[in-house]
C-alpha cells in the first residue's frame, strides 16, 4: 500500500497499525527512508520515505512519535535555514531515551507512506518480490 502525502505543514497521518519503534533504514542525498513497526528486530511494515530531504533533525532511533503540524517558529526556522520553506515540513515529539520526548522535524520536497512488510534478515524461502532492508545480503555460498 502506498499512500503520497502532499499536505505541506500538516499531520501525518499513519494507517493503522503498531508504529512504535522506529529507525533510519536507509539515507542518501536524495531520499531519508524511515521504518516503524512493533519490534524492528525481524522486520518493519511501514515507511515514510521523504524525497530530496533539505533538514532533518531527528535520532537515528526513537519511539512512539507523536505527528503533529509545524509550529510558525519551526517552519520560519526551516525557511532561513533552506532558504524557503518547501513542499513538506514532517514535526513530531518522540521518546528517544532521554529525560522526555525530543522535537523532531523533517522538511523535504515530498512524502510518501509505504505499508508493507520489508525483512530485516536473509530468507531462503522469501516470496517472490519481497522487499528486504538495504543492508541483507543473501549468503555467500
Amino acid at each position: 500500500m502506498t499512500d503520497e502525502t502532499r499536505t505541506p505543514h500538516g499531520t501525518v497521518l499513519l494507517p493503522e497499525g503498531s508504529w512504535w519503534d522506529w529507525d533510519v533504514v536507509s539515507w542518501d542525498p536524495g531520499r531519508l527512508r524511515l521504518g516503524a513497526g512493533h519490534d524492528l528486530s525481524y522486520h518493519h511494515g511501514l515507511e515514510l520515505v521523504f524525497d530530496c530531504p533539505v533538514l532533518v533533525a531527528c535520532p537515528s532511533e526513537f519511539q512512539d512519535p507523536v505527528f503533529r503540524a509545524p509550529t510558525q517558529v519551526e517552519v520560519a526556522g526551516v525557511a532561513r535555514a533552506v532558504g524557503g520553506v518547501p513542499e513538506v515540513v514532517v514535526a513530531f515529539d518522540a521518546d528517544a531515551g532521554g529525560r522526555g520526548p525530543v522535537a523532531c522535524l523533517i522538511a523535504a520536497e515530498r512524502l510518501e507512506i509505504v505499508q508493507e512488510t520489508v525483512l530485516r534478515y536473509w530468507r531462503e524461502d522469501a516470496a517472490p518480490g519481497q522487499r528486504f532492508a538495504p543492508w541483507v545480503r543473501p549468503p555467500l555460498p
